[in-house]
């Protein structure tokens, strides 16, 4: 069992079982997917930990705990098709894959999309389908999913997608109630929808549009970004040359040599 096997398997007991997630197969997919191919080389060491990281254009991945708690709350039993807005890494989507028949994720930054995607091809992820596309429309051509999880907050729950949930399907939404994000679980019963409060959260917005790099910039697998990169939250970026950023690099927590 390598270094990282190690940090997984302590990932999952103390931060995932020792808060109370107890449904086997989703521990055994956080044990199982490694999380650090997600995340930059620079950041490896830390992959683990109870954090979020960044991986540029503003992105971060979610902490461990979140990732877990919401692939929990959409009950998967191993024949459904998923439905994800907003790939970022591509790691929720592994941990969903390895627990459902099919996953669709739709991210609206175009480099994102297209590094995700070439990431979880890499690492075998073959029921995984990378769109990029506007998050707030979905992916209709592809309904109805048995469940659908949002990973950015909104100001409501967007028609568009309830309308492409199975009937007795979960969709998972981070709302913004003003002071704080409230992760909600909605159920589609017929035509109504019913509605479970889980916990506060914190996620980027969910925004319009679809953002890519100029053209002939060159794109950077994840693995490769650099701290200047993360800095300047624009991955075809060069040194920062003085400018600044959401993430500063003097506090990347560099591994020592």
């Amino acid at each position: 069992m390598n270094d990282y096997a190690v940090a997984r398997r302590r990932m999952v007991r103390e931060q995932l079982a020792a808060a109370g997630l107890d449904d086997r197969r989703v521990l055994q997919a956080m044990e199982a997917v490694p999380r650090h191919r997600f995340v930059p080389r620079l950041l490896h060491h830390r992959a683990h930990q109870d954090c979020a990281l960044p991986i540029g254009f503003g992105q971060t991945i979610s902490r461990p705990f979140t990732v877990a708690l919401m692939t929990c709350l959409l009950d998967l039993r191993g024949h459904e098709r998923v439905l994800e807005i907003g790939t970022g890494s591509g790691y929720q989507a592994a941990v969903l894959a390895t627990l459902c028949r099919e996953v669709v994720t739709v991210e609206r930054v175009a480099p994102l999309a297209r590094r995700s995607g070439r990431l979880l091809a890499e690492l075998g992820f073959a029921n995984v389908e990378v769109r990029a596309a506007d998050g707030r429309e979905g992916a209709p051509d592809g309904a109805p999913f048995d469940a659908i999880v949002v990973t950015a907050c909104a100001p409501h729950l967007p028609t568009a997608l309830v309308a492409q949930l199975a009937d007795g399907g979960y969709l998972l939404l981070p709302v913004d109630k003003g002071r704080e994000q409230i992760l909600y679980r909605y159920q589609r019963r017929g035509d109504e929808v019913m509605i479970e409060r889980s916990v506060s959260c914190r996620f980027v917005p969910l925004l319009p549009g679809i953002q890519d790099l100029p053209p002939g910039a060159l794109e950077t697998a994840v693995e490769d970004l650099t701290a200047d990169q993360l800095a300047t939250d624009d991955p075809a970026a060069g040194p920062a040359d003085g400018a600044g950023g959401p993430t500063d690099p003097s506090r990347l927590d560099r591994p020592h040599a």
